[in-house]
């Protein structure tokens, strides 16, 4: 693709770059190497989907806990099915307890990553809850030593859209100094996204214009209707899959961490371990960002709270 078909918004000036990753349903079928026609994989084919079993979603509901630590309560049947639905049709299967047998029985390894996927994408967007942004701005990074480098971590990304909002905050704030993002999701397809800094045009409609203009590039010609985020910021962010129910890898301390709108799907028990294993890597006087519907009561009493949905370690 020729440097013409992104433009610098509101300067006009042309982005010197090579080939773009295409949309997100020519993404899925690139990582799984196989033709797929748009998001629900092969085409109808008059398979008649039996409805989930009460014990047909006990079954998934165990495993996605055992997986990914998410509790998926009883009124979550027809988020199952709605999900899973196109890979039944690409097996051309009638029950959801063949398509189980067909997940666990380790002839489709690839299957299993496909159907976390699935079931752990959640929705997100840029500057989500914004007032965390607000105090990321005015209150973190003015207080930061000169020349120290400022690590900060994500550690529910999804397709890029924090991350990338972070990025913007740290690079109006701190220019060119040293800093950098650790960007982290359980599911590889929503990361393969994420890293391509490529969106839908509509879901720019959160970024403040200062930062549309000074680090997103405008779609023209065949790729008119989105945009991409510079290079620049890009290359301050390194995207990774982390399980975070599984031991963490080696990845270091943190000045500021982000986990947000995840713990909601967890249990009790779940998100007791989940904070265990994080606030090591969150350095003395670090902060802490959840989302605003989630809580740390009786979780942890390490670090103490600012703010709603704030919290900073002694």
């Amino acid at each position: 693709m020729s440097s013409s078909h992104f433009i610098q918004l509101g300067i006009l000036r042309s982005l010197a770059a090579g080939l773009f990753i295409a949309p997100h349903y020519r993404m899925w079928s690139q990582m799984n190497n196989k033709p797929i026609t748009g998001s629900a994989g092969k085409a109808a084919t008059g398979i008649n989907i039996t409805p989930i079993s009460n014990a047909e979603f006990k079954q998934f509901k165990t495993w996605i806990y055992d997986v990914a630590g998410i509790n998926l309560s009883e009124h979550k049947k027809a988020l199952v099915m709605g999900r899973l639905a196109s890979r039944m049709r690409h097996y051309q299967l009638e029950k959801y307890g063949d398509y189980f047998c067909l997940l666990t029985g380790g002839k489709q390894p690839v299957e299993l990553q496909i159907a976390v996927d699935l079931l752990t994408t959640n929705e997100t967007y840029f500057f989500r809850e914004p007032k965390h942004f607000d105090f990321l701005r005015d209150h973190i990074l003015p207080n930061h030593r000169p020349g120290r480098q400022m690590r900060v971590w994500c550690a529910a990304s999804s397709t890029g859209e924090e991350p990338y909002s972070i990025a913007m905050t740290l690079a109006a704030a701190l220019g060119d100094g040293p800093w950098e993002i650790l960007a982290s999701d359980l599911s590889a397809r929503v990361l393969e996204r994420a890293r391509s800094g490529h969106y839908s045009l509509e879901r720019a409609k959160h970024i403040p214009k200062p930062h549309l203009l000074a680090y997103c590039l405008k779609g023209i010609g065949e790729q008119a209707g989105t945009f991409m985020i510079e290079a620049k910021l890009k290359n301050r962010i390194q995207f990774v899959q982390v399980n975070l129910n599984n031991p963490l890898p080696q990845i270091g301390e943190f000045d500021v961490i982000f986990i947000r709108n995840v713990m909601i799907y967890f249990d009790m028990e779940t998100k007791r371990q989940v904070i265990g294993r994080i606030l090591p890597h969150l350095r003395s006087g670090g902060h802490l960002f959840i989302g605003h519907s989630e809580s740390l009561n009786g979780i942890n009493e390490t670090v103490k709270a600012l703010k709603p949905a704030i919290y900073v370690k002694p």
